[in-house]
């Protein structure tokens, strides 16, 4: 199945873990892939070689989503190499967990930066050239946290409900273009940052969750498939929670 042959998707921070799944699902789709990452050149160089390997054309680019100028740029940039922007997947975040009374202002204000300006910054990037098209679709990554709350996350779930209420404004601006929002919440998703955490904690989760396992980057990328493909043409201001019923 080609679901999104001759399409071209901008996914940010996916080097590892759901943005890897989310670009190598789209990959093997006909997607062709602008990826960006922060720091690890050599996991880019080794997705970028994996990804022009099924066919498609993948180009990495070292781009920080929470600075303006460097969306504005890679935005640019993405349309000068592939010729259009089809799908748009804000991904790359950061957690910075603590008890309220233990916050930094700084560790507060990151959160905000990387996982919420990021998204405005690169949704205002593409904005002008998906306005011109008359199409285009939208996923921004939230989680199970912003639809519900966390104690010692109270950074992380603002900025997590934050692109909720961002999506959905979107959704409604731009709807009459044939522009589509949509969020996908991920629950316990199991990554190489998951792997580091105790065992019997990790089974405690699983044990807590209706389908008693935790997601893995693939259910990710394939509800993002979804609603990146015209699969989901009439589906626009939602949140889809991709969670083995924890929030059920």
């Amino acid at each position: 199945m080609n679901l999104l042959q001759g399409k071209t998707a901008i996914i940010t921070g996916a080097t590892r873990g759901i943005g890897k799944g989310i670009a190598e699902v789209f990959a093997k789709n006909g997607a062709n892939i602008a990826f960006t990452y922060s720091s690890s050149v050599e996991a880019a160089e080794k997705l970028e070689k994996e990804l022009n390997t099924l066919g498609i054309k993948a180009k990495g680019y070292q781009s920080n989503a929470a600075n303006y100028e460097q969306a504005q740029e890679l935005a640019q940039d993405v349309l000068k190499t592939f010729g259009s922007i089809d799908i748009l997947v804000n991904n790359a975040g950061i957690t910075k967990d603590n008890l309220l009374m233990r916050m930094s202002e700084e560790d507060f204000d990151k959160v905000i930066e990387v996982n919420l300006k990021s998204v405005f910054n690169m949704t205002k990037a593409v904005q002008k050239t998906m306005l011109k098209q008359r199409k285009g679709s939208i996923i921004n990554m939230s989680s199970v946290v912003g639809v519900k709350g966390n104690a010692g996350q109270a950074n992380y779930a603002a900025s997590k409900s934050g692109i909720i209420g961002f999506s959905k404004s979107v959704a409604l601006e731009l709807g009459s273009r044939n522009i589509r929002s949509n969020v996908v919440a991920p629950g316990f998703i199991e990554t190489e940052m998951t792997e580091k955490l105790d065992e019997k904690v990790v089974e405690g989760w699983r044990n807590a969750i209706p389908l008693k396992r935790g997601g893995t980057p693939e259910d990710i990328a394939n509800t993002c498939l979804f609603l990146a493909s015209d699969l989901s043409a009439y589906i626009t201001g939602q949140v889809l929670n991709v969670d083995g019923g924890m929030l059920t």
